[in-house]
């Protein structure tokens, strides 16, 4: 497995297409007009999780109406034979009409629903495409690993500070990580966030005085799940740590902003994912998870690798019975420690931004922008 780049960063420039049909295909009344206030739905089926928000635009940001989101583990057995499995497909398709219940119900007229690297890499993905159609009337799109890229970026513009010159913005998937480095130097303190908002028409994108300039970008094929599998045979749990992290920090050697000179001063990065929001969740020592708390929390390097050590300290058997970390994550937890700790390794700082948002936040966000819909910022 390689990691997935265009020539260059500006390779990828065309728009986020936005379906303005119905994604369902068993019911055309849905394209009915729902007034100035329409609904929009964002469904991502990645490698471990179905999830899906239905909001209302709201001035420049939107008011969620319903949510979704399940563990469906779709990438299970995935590593080992290129090809998605009976059950992971049936419990996926479970997960799936409940979906489409919740859109019929609220009448969605709008929607994006797709899926990412499991679909991405197995043999039978156009199978499983066709089956989820025929069984639910849903219309998944596989969409390409740039487009994911912007899209986790574009949902991470309220958390850019307007401080921030160059930003990482990191997501951890279950079967992919994506890295993007952001130049903000030319643009406005105060534009910074809105300059972030306009790479939803690419990451080329060009707009009225100065924009952000994406320097690189990369999709590693290496996610929780996928990084999981690669070690599975290791028995030593602080030698399959070490292990995952330094394999997964030598799939970042073609990113050119690994062998640059790091910067400290002006440097920001945003992650987004469960593994960021599980260790911010455990640094805060919730029992019970609180986004209010934990969306846009700031830590350092250090905090981050304290959360870390206590992590291996537990061992598992400790983190399956750690109510921070939770029954659906613990047997994830330290492939993605362990990607999160190799970027801290090569990028330590002291201010990374954790992001309850991601993928679907993007959908949302590019629709509702192409879409016109949005008003002119402060994205906050």
């Amino acid at each position: 497995m390689t990691p997935e780049r265009p020539r260059r960063a500006d390779a990828t420039d065309t728009q986020v297409e936005t379906p303005v049909a119905v994604s369902r295909v068993d019911d055309p009344s849905a394209l009915q007009d729902l007034g100035s206030e329409p609904l929009y739905a964002a469904l991502d089926l990645g490698t471990n999780s179905c999830r899906m928000l239905i909001a209302q635009p709201l001035g420049s940001q939107f008011s969620i109406i319903d949510s979704f989101s399940k563990s469906v583990q779709l990438g299970v057995g995935l590593e080992a034979s290129g090809r998605l499995s009976r059950a992971s497909m049936g419990r996926t398709i479970q997960a799936l009409r409940i979906c489409e219940k919740k859109i019929e119900k609220h009448g969605v007229a709008r929607m994006r629903l797709v899926a990412t690297e499991a679909c991405r890499r197995a043999r039978n993905a156009k199978e499983f495409i066709r089956q989820v159609r025929r069984e639910t009337g849903l219309a998944l799109e596989i969409i390409a690993p740039e487009e994911e890229a912007r899209l986790a970026v574009i949902s991470c513009a309220p958390l850019v500070n307007t401080s921030t010159e160059q930003l990482l913005v990191v997501d951890i998937g279950g079967g992919s990580t994506e890295l993007v480095w952001i130049d903000l130097s030319a643009v406005a303190p105060q534009d910074r966030p809105k300059a972030i908002m306009r790479l939803h028409m690419g990451f080329n994108a060009q707009g009225e005085g100065a924009v952000a300039r994406v320097v690189d970008w990369i999709s590693v094929p290496l996610g929780v799940a996928t990084l999981k599998d690669q070690f599975i045979d290791v028995d030593d749990d602080a030698a399959r740590f070490a292990l995952m992290s330094w394999f997964f920090e030598e799939n970042l050697a073609s990113f050119s902003p690994y062998n640059a000179e790091n910067p400290r001063e002006g440097f920001q990065i945003i992650g987004t994912s469960g593994t960021v929001t599980t260790v911010a969740a455990s640094f805060l020592n919730l029992k019970r998870y609180d986004r209010t708390k934990v969306d846009g929390l700031q830590m350092t390097s250090d905090q981050i690798d304290l959360v870390i050590r206590e992590y291996l300290a537990l061992g598992p058997e400790g983190r399956r019975t750690d109510p921070r970390i939770g029954r659906d994550r613990h047997a994830l937890i330290m492939s993605g420690a362990a990607i999160l700790q190799a970027l801290m390794r090569i990028w330590p700082t002291d201010r990374l931004s954790v992001a309850d948002r991601g993928l679907r936040e993007g959908l949302l966000y590019a629709q509702m922008s192409a879409d016109g819909v949005l008003s002119d910022g402060p994205y906050t």
